[in-house]
């Protein structure tokens, strides 16, 4: 099948630019509206991605999705966090992300209480700023957990983040810098179930570092993701939430409104109608293997294989 799928993820001088100007910009409002004009209805639809592997491939199902449909992409480089990529919605340097309901719903509203899957995304339509859409959300969820090793929650008997509470002050946490601060991270921890940990390791996004750090003893728990299949791998522990400190986290994609055209609408309605919690999980799988480490050769089967394409 010949589609018009190019490298993307640019190295050049212009792509580098706008990244760093996109972390420059990383204060502000999150809630103020998109520069004036800064959004070009026929221009290329700028696609940003956060650093870890998952959302990389998401940004690459969605660039190669509307491509096939003779829509103009550009994919710039992963950018760091939320708190680095949100700013250039605003300005205009990106239109287009794959986010997660819960977190983004945090971001926009540290006060927000909505756990559940409906609840999270109709409190989220309420607070998307003027001159962003929320397209439909998938059933595809991918959730923070607070993750053990085995050895350590036999050891210790622990099942659940509370169980952790008289031992916090002995551990160390690792997970990436953002963590340490976002409501649902430490301080959401230790608000729900009054867990203070006696340190925090700044890692990497639920990647190698992390999966390290834990897995060698450097951590004592840490910060993955429920999609991971290295939570598996290495037989690790995900810690049960029965507090709902981790609201759902549903992949749907925020879109500059200027470029929410109803073929780009449908594009990605059809894409959140065929993602899965597993799918994720297996296509995770299939980003971790020797021999398929490239998420456009993953995104592309993946597409094909849902006819996407």
């Amino acid at each position: 099948m010949t589609t018009n799928v190019r490298s993307r993820w640019p190295g050049s001088v212009a792509a580098l630019a706008a990244v760093l100007a996109l972390s420059a910009c990383g204060g502000g409002d999150p809630l103020a509206a998109p520069s004036e004009g800064a959004a070009d209805p026929s221009a290329p639809i700028r696609i940003g991605a956060d650093q870890f592997p998952e959302n990389k491939l998401l940004a690459e199902i969605y660039g190669q999705a509307l491509e096939a449909q003779d829509i103009p992409v550009e994919i710039v480089p992963p950018i760091q966090s939320r708190e680095a990529y949100f700013p250039g919605l605003r300005d205009g340097s990106l239109d287009l992300v794959p986010e997660y309901t819960g977190v983004l719903l945090q971001f926009l509203d540290p006060e927000a209480t909505e756990k559940s899957a409906d609840e999270v995304y109709a409190a989220l339509q309420e607070v998307i700023p003027e001159g962003l859409t929320l397209l439909e959300r998938s059933d595809a969820e991918n959730k923070d957990a607070v993750v053990v090793t085995q050895a350590f929650a036999t050891e210790n008997n622990v099942t659940t983040i509370g169980d952790l509470a008289p031992l916090c002050p002995q551990m160390i946490f690792g997970g990436p810098p953002e963590f340490q601060e976002r409501p649902d991270g430490i301080p959401g921890i230790e608000a729900t179930y009054g867990c203070t940990f006696a340190g925090y390791k700044s890692l990497d996004v639920g990647g190698p570092l992390t999966v390290a750090a834990l897995r060698d003893g450097d951590v004592q728990a840490a910060d993955l993701f429920t999609t991971d299949p290295t939570i598996e791998a290495n037989g690790f522990v995900v810690l049960e939430d029965p507090l709902n400190n981790f609201a759902a986290q549903n992949v749907v994609p925020l879109i500059n409104t200027a470029k929410a055209t109803d073929q780009v609408k449908q594009i990605f309605n059809d894409i959140s109608g065929k993602l899965t919690t597993q799918g994720l999980i297996d296509l995770n799988a299939e980003l971790g293997a020797e021999d398929r480490p490239n998420p456009d050769v993953v995104a592309q089967e993946w597409l094909e294989a849902n006819g996407l394409l």
